[in-house]
């Protein structure tokens, strides 16, 4: 299933149990399935047409009236945009505003550079009271949905645009701030976010042909960071690799860079893009090209685990 369409059902399914929760979208809601949702509570949706800024206060005004708004459209549109009014009208005073990217990192359906947001990541994890979520697939993200509509207080949640790998199922159990080992290991580890945790997980099956063992890490929740699970890993294995669908800077590897400096410094080194603009294309084209791809991950990791082993 596309992570999208997951987004969209699982809009409609807590709309069902709950009339509080509406949806405003900046005309874009056949991209953001944010349309599933204006299908089944047409009076509970709001198209605010391509007017970001106007649509953050709205969704302030309705968060105030003891609504839940989710407010959807294009994650560059989202945090840069609207990134005033999300900031004072929504984050400073705690509102319980749901803010949802779509199209996230450099897999945005050829969408190029303009729509791909590289750096969102960044903007919302710097902004006080912001939750930050980046799920790995499908079941992860409709277990997110559920979780942050019953959570009081900003959310932001990047959705990728297409399917990818499935890497839970309905046991899983979505925390908002826990983080969760896919996969065990001693010799590393690799923790990521959103889809490239699916990448690692290869990544991982490769390495361990080569007789190294890679523990994988799905930190889907970038803020609040799990501190324990991230040290836990520093101090067992003694190397961190991350992955991520995003800049280098200021996302992932700059939030697990600063959890390992305060409690465990540890040899580190970050996949993700690297501090440039995108362009259109295949979505494993693009991996391949911007250093992402699960090979990739395997060449980083085993240079990480020569040089903790000539230390």
């Amino acid at each position: 299933m596309m992570i999208r369409d997951a987004f969209g059902k699982a809009l409609v399914e807590i709309g069902q149990e709950n009339e509080d929760i509406v949806v405003l979208d900046a005309d874009l809601a056949t991209s953001t399935r944010a349309s599933f949702f204006a299908q089944e509570f047409p009076d509970r949706f709001f198209q605010m047409g391509i007017a970001e800024q106007n649509m953050m206060g709205v969704a302030a005004g309705l968060a105030l009236s003891g609504r839940i708004p989710f407010v959807t459209t294009f994650a560059v549109f989202a945090t840069k945009r609207a990134l005033d009014q999300l900031t004072i009208s929504v984050a400073y005073p705690c509102l319980n505003v749901k803010i949802v990217g779509a199209y996230t990192g450099l897999l945005s359906g050829f969408t190029g550079a303009t729509h791909q947001a590289i750096e969102d990541i960044a903007i919302m994890r710097a902004i006080p009271n912001m939750v930050v979520i980046d799920p790995a697939d499908a079941e992860e993200m409709r277990q997110a949905v559920r979780s942050i509509a019953k959570y009081n207080g900003p959310v932001y949640l990047r959705v990728t645009r297409d399917e990818w790998p499935d890497i839970f199922d309905k046991n899983y159990h979505f925390q908002i701030g826990k983080g969760i080992v896919v996969k065990d290991g001693q010799d590393l580890t690799i923790i990521a976010c959103g889809v490239m945790t699916s990448e690692s997980i290869l990544a991982s099956d490769v390495l361990a042909e080569d007789g190294i063992k890679a523990r994988v890490i799905n930190l889907s929740t970038i803020k609040p960071i799990d501190k324990e699970l991230i040290c836990k890993a520093a101090l067992e294995t003694g190397a961190i690799l991350t992955a991520e669908n995003h800049n280098i800077y200021g996302g992932l590897g700059s939030a697990v860079a600063e959890v390992i400096g305060e409690c465990c410094p540890v040899l580190l080194r970050r996949i993700g893009i690297p501090d440039v603009f995108g362009e259109s294309g295949p979505n494993r084209e693009l991996l391949k090209k911007y250093g992402m791809s699960h090979k990739h991950i395997v060449e980083a990791a085993k240079s990480l685990v020569y040089l903790k082993e000539k230390r």
